[in-house]
């Protein structure tokens, strides 16, 4: 596995910036985020897409890091944009992600250092998630709330509305042998009790990262996705007593639980 792989695999933050603005690259790239994305799609108009094109080009030639997220297939943008994810070698983050067989043929364009992140914000995207998190290349799957609730007409907060997509992102990641999956953004960039209950709820549910669209929630994402003191405790009581019948904090040790203490132990 790559370098960029690993990063991605444990990466609790992701930051996006707008690929039409250079100069918060290096400011994204100083911040508290694991990783930065360097957004060609939504964050950037059309008639801006080649400009931004050029400005994260010259962030790779200069050495810089990011997560590249591309224009959609079959959009004009979509042949320049694979070009340059493939001439950098930077991670890919395929918008509207709904087809396994248009992901295997993107991922046949790039050299085998570029991890595949599908960003599944569409309902057959979330139907199809199993197919779509087995692709061979994918790293790490990616939801887009904003967009899946626009397009099923709810709120893009709203946690019981889209707990059923969030769900099948958790499962076809397990499924497929990958990484947990990255939560969507929290609109409310001042609102830090939303964000607070937006991750405890993504946490819950089996994520273990979150996409951020400002500086400000880094922070809070980066403590809350990585595990507490107890729960360190907890699992090396649990891996100090695998080797015999044995009871931590009232529960039997057996084999989900042993596992489920080294995830917890991976990710400090």
């Amino acid at each position: 596995m790559t370098a960029s792989a690993r990063r991605l695999e444990s990466a609790r933050s992701l930051l996006f910036v707008p690929g039409h603005r250079p100069d918060r690259f290096a400011k994204a790239g100083a911040s508290d985020a694991d990783l930065i994305i360097i957004d060609l799609e939504d964050a950037v108009a059309p008639q801006a897409k080649d400009q931004a094109r050029d400005h994260a080009a010259a962030w790779f030639a200069q050495g810089g890091s990011a997560v590249l997220r591309i224009n959609p297939p079959g959009t004009p943008w979509y042949d320049a944009d694979l070009a340059l994810a493939a001439s950098a070698a930077a991670p890919v983050m395929v918008p509207k992600a709904e087809d396994a067989a248009v992901l295997s043929d993107l991922v046949c364009r790039l050299p085998g250092s570029c991890p595949l992140i599908p960003l599944i914000e569409t309902a057959p995207g979330v139907e199809r998630a199993a197919e779509v998190c087995a692709v061979t290349g994918t790293v790490r799957a990616a939801f887009g709330n904003v967009d899946l609730a626009g397009q099923l007409g709810v709120a893009p907060d709203d946690h019981l509305a889209l707990g059923y997509a969030r769900s099948r992102l958790v499962t076809a990641s397990a499924s497929a042998g990958i990484s947990a999956p990255i939560d969507g953004v929290t609109t409310s960039i001042r609102d830090t009790d939303a964000l607070a209950a937006d991750i405890a709820h993504a946490r819950r549910m089996g994520f273990t990262a979150k996409l951020c669209i400002h500086p400000n929630q880094l922070r809070q994402a980066n403590t809350a996705f990585t595990p507490t003191d107890e729960e360190r405790r907890w699992a090396r009581a649990v891996i100090d007593a695998q080797d015999s019948l044995a009871v931590v904090d009232g529960q039997m040790v057996d084999k989900p639980v042993i596992e489920r203490a080294r995830r917890i132990l991976a990710a400090t």
